[in-house]
């Protein structure tokens, strides 16, 4: 009887912990569906004879998950004890690529592996907030909605894996999983810092730098469970979010042929990096296998997937959240994000920044604009004054060949993708083609603007820094 009484008790408190306090949100995204292109990549085979065929299933959906927190808190660990084990399974195998040698969790993956390895990206893994990372940048993972600087990974970017197809993987544009990975890769540069990193229950070695992950995560064994009472993850000084994307954290990502389930349990911190009233907060999907629950310790029903109660959403159709299949709405909380049609592609000369729903249709090229006049959609490629950026993607530099007319003063200006002016740069009173070469090298990873003024005209074109 005292277990059912309290079991009824956390029941009645799941909902108002979720809406007044630390934690608003558990969204899980399918970020990308695996097409006949993606399972011809061999590269994931696995050692044991039993799964001597491709590993990754054409119509295996992989999907990431994200602790969305209140603003001024930091998630600190995610883990399972005897009272409430940590819990992801599929009713299929999960899909593992074993070509990344120890690199078991997300935030450890190396970005320049990618290009030689396309389906390392779909690779199912753990994490707090990072999905990859270079000797000098750690890259944060976020919903595709919210990536503003293209995709690192998909199509041409990588080389068509073992089988060498032409246009690339990852460029399956299935309609269930919104955003194309190879327009937005939920990829971006990590605005805040990260301290030291602590796991358990994964490694065989019990140390996360030695030994092999023998769990469903790793490359030696395949499965369908990950079922611990003692495993967590830890980043001792918390992950907060990107506050301009919800404080939306990413804890993990996970592809499969079959249906994901799981049951997470959480620890947060407030943003400070001390203690919020002197207790770490823990919040557990379910009442557990105890007859009580710990005083710092709240049942959130949201932890648990697929949820076990009814869960509001968006109603407004103005917006990327809306949600016709919610039973209930509360668009203040879910509605976020206000649909912008527009061309999504950098490459076209009419990409609109601001937009955050693709329309192909929309987009113009030099010679291809779906008998519009290209000259209105995009003034600046057929003046007689203008100029050219290339390569694009740039590594080290770029090169500006700017035509200017006679007498005319040339300058150009280079803004980041937040708006930040990062080089200004008056060229003077010039006449005919100037060539201008701008050295990129220390620049960020990501998505740049470049404003070229020539005597009373103005014209922009966009590149991406790799």
């Amino acid at each position: 009887m005292k277990k059912l009484l309290t079991l009824l008790l956390l029941s009645i408190l799941v909902f108002p912990k979720g809406m007044d306090g630390q934690i608003r949100d558990v969204i899980v995204e399918k970020y990308y569906i695996s097409d006949s292109l993606d399972a011809t990549d061999s590269t994931n085979w696995q050692n044991d004879p039993t799964y001597a065929t491709p590993f990754l299933q054409r119509g295996s959906i992989t999907y990431r998950v994200y602790v969305q927190l209140d603003s001024g808190y930091k998630l600190r660990k995610v883990y399972g004890t005897e009272c409430h084990p940590l819990k992801i399974a599929s009713t299929g195998i999960f899909y593992n690529n074993i070509d990344r040698p120890d690199e078991y969790f997300g935030y450890l993956i190396k970005k320049q592996y990618f290009p030689s390895n396309p389906l390392l990206a779909l690779d199912s893994w753990l994490t707090l907030g990072l999905c990859a990372k270079t000797n000098t940048v750690n890259y944060a993972g976020v919903l595709k909605r919210d990536d503003y600087n293209g995709s690192l990974i998909g199509g041409l970017l990588n080389n068509g894996g073992t089988a060498g197809i032409a246009s690339g993987l990852l460029i399956n544009n299935d309609t269930a999983a919104h955003i194309p990975v190879d327009t937005a890769d939920g990829m971006v540069p990590a605005q805040e810092p990260y301290t030291v990193w602590s796991d358990a229950g994964f490694n065989d070695s019990g140390l996360p730098t030695t030994g092999n992950d023998t769990t469903v995560f790793g490359s030696v064994n395949v499965g369908s469970l990950f079922y611990n009472t003692a495993a967590y993850l830890k980043q001792n000084g918390g992950v907060s979010g990107d506050s301009a994307t919800g404080h939306k954290v990413l804890v993990g990502q996970f592809t499969t042929l079959g249906e994901l389930s799981f049951e997470l349990n959480v620890e947060v911190m407030d943003s400070t990096g001390g203690i919020h009233n002197g207790d770490l907060l823990n919040f557990v999907a379910t009442a557990g296998n105890c007859d009580t629950v710990g005083v710092d310790t709240t049942v959130l029903g949201m932890l648990k997937y697929p949820r076990d109660i009814p869960v509001c959403g968006c109603g407004n159709t103005n917006y990327l959240e809306y949600n016709p299949n919610a039973p209930c709405y509360v668009d203040s909380i879910y509605c976020i994000h206000t649909i912008v049609f527009g061309c999504m592609d950098t490459l076209a000369c009419n990409y609109d920044p601001s937009a955050n729903f693709n329309i192909q249709s929309l987009c113009c090229y030099p010679g291809r604009c779906n008998d519009r006049d290209i000259s209105l959609v995009c003034p600046g490629i057929t003046s007689e004054t203008g100029f050219r950026l290339f390569p694009n993607p740039a590594v080290d530099i770029v090169n500006l060949e700017i035509s200017a007319g006679v007498n005319q003063e040339v300058k150009y200006t280079i803004y980041d993708s937040f708006g930040t002016v990062v080089e200004d740069r008056d060229l003077g009173i010039r006449s005919g083609t100037i060539t201008q070469v701008v050295d990129v090298s220390s620049y960020q990873v990501g998505l740049y603007l470049v404003r070229v003024y020539t005597g009373g005209s103005v014209q922009s074109k966009t590149f991406m820094k790799n």
